[in-house]
C-alpha cells in the first residue's frame, strides 16, 4: 500500500499533472470468458495510474497486440479506462493487487491477495483455458486451484514458455514469459512468441467447441 501510494505521489516527469488510480485493483473483462489470463502485478506507472490491469505501459502494449490478433480485444492498445478497450471471451486478472516495489510481490502479498483470485476463479464459471502470464501468475492459478478443491496433479507441471498443462476437469493452463520489459528488450520473448500462445489458446477453445 505504502509503495502504490508513494509512487502516486511523486511520479515521473511524463506524467506530473495526472491523477493517479493508487488503489488496488480489479479485474476486468468478458464475465462470460472461456480464456483467463493471470498476470503478476499492477507496474507502478502503468495499471497503478490508469486502473486497469495492463494499461498505459509497455507489458499492455505486447499483451493487448497479441490479444487483438488471435481475436479476443477488440483493439491492439490500451491506453487508459475510458478508450473503449472491450476483451471478447477474455478476462484478466493478477495475483497481486497493488503495485509491489520492484515488481517483485513478496509471499505475503501473494497471499493477502489470493482470496480475490479465489473469488474470481469461482465466478468465472465457463473458463476453460488460463494463460499464466509468467511464473508468478502460473503459480497463483494452480494454487487457486488446489485450493478450491482441485486434485494435485502428479508429475507436477513445469514452467516453461509455451508450456500445456491439461487437467482431468478439462481446463487448461498454459504458460508464457511475462511480457514485462526485462523480456522484451532482452528478446527473451519476441512478439511471435506472445501472439503464439494465444493463437494456442484459440485453436484449443475452437476445437473444444467444434
Amino acid at each position: 500500500m505504502k509503495h502504490r501510494e508513494a509512487v502516486a505521489a511523486a511520479p515521473p516527469r511524463r506524467y506530473l499533472g495526472q491523477r493517479y488510480w493508487a488503489r488496488p485493483l480489479p479485474g476486468f473483462g468478458d464475465p462470460r470468458a472461456r480464456l483467463l489470463l493471470v498476470g503478476l502485478a499492477p507496474a507502478a506507472h502503468g495499471g497503478n495510474r490508469t486502473g486497469r490491469m495492463f494499461t498505459g505501459d509497455r507489458s499492455g502494449d505486447w499483451l493487448f497486440d497479441a490479444l487483438h490478433h488471435a481475436g479476443f480485444a477488440d483493439r491492439p492498445t490500451s491506453e487508459h479506462r475510458g478508450d473503449g478497450l472491450s476483451l471478447l471471451d477474455a478476462y484478466v486478472t493478477a495475483a497481486v493487487r497493488c503495485a509491489p516495489p520492484f515488481n517483485k510481490p513478496t509471499l505475503g502479498e501473494i497471499g493477502r491477495c489470493e482470496p480475490y483470485l479465489l473469488a474470481e476463479l469461482r465466478l468465472l464459471t465457463r473458463v476453460r483455458v488460463v494463460v499464466g502470464l509468467g511464473r508468478i501468475g502460473w503459480q497463483a492459478y494452480l494454487r487457486g486451484r488446489l485450493a478450491l478443491g482441485a486434485p494435485r496433479v502428479r508429475p507436477a507441471p513445469k514452467f516453461g514458455h509455451g508450456a500445456v498443462t491439461r487437467f482431468d476437469d478439462g481446463m487448461t493452463l498454459i504458460a508464457t514469459y511475462h511480457p514485462s520489459q526485462q523480456n522484451t528488450f532482452t528478446g527473451k520473448l519476441t512478439r511471435p512468441m506472445l501472439r503464439g500462445i494465444f493463437e494456442t489458446a484459440r485453436r484449443l477453445l475452437t476445437e473444444e467447441s467444434s
